[in-house]
């Protein structure tokens, strides 16, 4: 199970990384191009920042003035990205230290305990990405598909792409890291079961054997006397 937590751990690294990817980008919505052929500029939008580009390779961003200002499901996406990293965080290096092959965790039960509290952690975090990336490509697509929404339109970015495969390796790798945990311990179980039932088995023979010889020992002697008086009786009738 080392190779299982030792992948678990890489994928979730790799999800996390893609996550903090994800975040920062400006690529959150882009301008759409299907209105015409030729564009001259674009637009791109992030959780952050507005960048602006040209043709010609230029582009110039700008911050969000003030948070106050800002849509709802803006900062709600915000706030879930901050926590899926955090999660991510502290799920990495609960994995790092829980894992088989570490020397690190004390003993096997403490280790195996921050393993599953490191895949509860990597799953926590996909999910709040998965929701954070949903939620913002919903609010893009109704507004594309919506014909009375008359302002400019956009087009999925490619951070939700980044966001939404960070997602699915974070859980697959917190999942992997609790199945790990798990198939462990009822190997574990098992292997203390079948102790518990040779040993019982054993004491039975023992106590047996015991029990035999107890019943052999006090069983009662011959008694020589009474033999004796029998070939007696035998000689004199003959």
């Amino acid at each position: 199970m080392s190779s299982l937590q030792i992948l678990a751990f890489l994928s979730g690294l790799v999800g996390v990384g893609a996550i903090i990817g994800a975040t920062v980008s400006n690529e959150w919505k882009a301008t759409s191009r299907a209105s015409s052929v030729i564009t001259a500029t674009w637009v791109l939008q992030g959780l952050w920042n507005n960048c602006a580009g040209n043709a010609i390779g230029a582009l110039h961003c700008r911050p969000h003035h003030t948070i106050f200002k800002l849509e709802g499901y803006i900062q709600a996406c915000r706030g879930l990205m901050i926590a899926a990293i955090c999660l991510g965080f502290f799920g990495s290096i609960f994995a790092l230290v829980g894992m088989k092959c570490t020397k690190i965790g004390g003993t096997d039960k403490n280790k195996a305990r921050i393993a599953c509290f490191a895949g509860v952690d990597f799953i926590l975090s996909g999910v709040c990405s998965l929701s954070a990336c949903s939620l913002y490509a919903h609010r893009i697509t109704s507004e594309f598909f919506d014909p009375m929404f008359m302002a400019q339109k956009y087009e999925l970015g490619a951070a939700l792409f980044i966001g939404w495969a960070g997602s699915i390796l974070c859980i697959l790798g917190g999942g992997m890291l609790c199945f790990s945990i798990a198939d462990s311990f009822s190997r574990s179980h098992s292997q203390a079961k079948y102790i518990y039932k040779s040993a019982a088995s054993h004491s039975h023979i023992s106590t047996y054997t015991r029990g035999q010889a107890n019943a052999a020992n006090q069983r009662p002697p011959a008694d020589c006397n009474s033999s004796r008086v029998h070939h007696f009786d035998k000689n004199v009738y003959v």
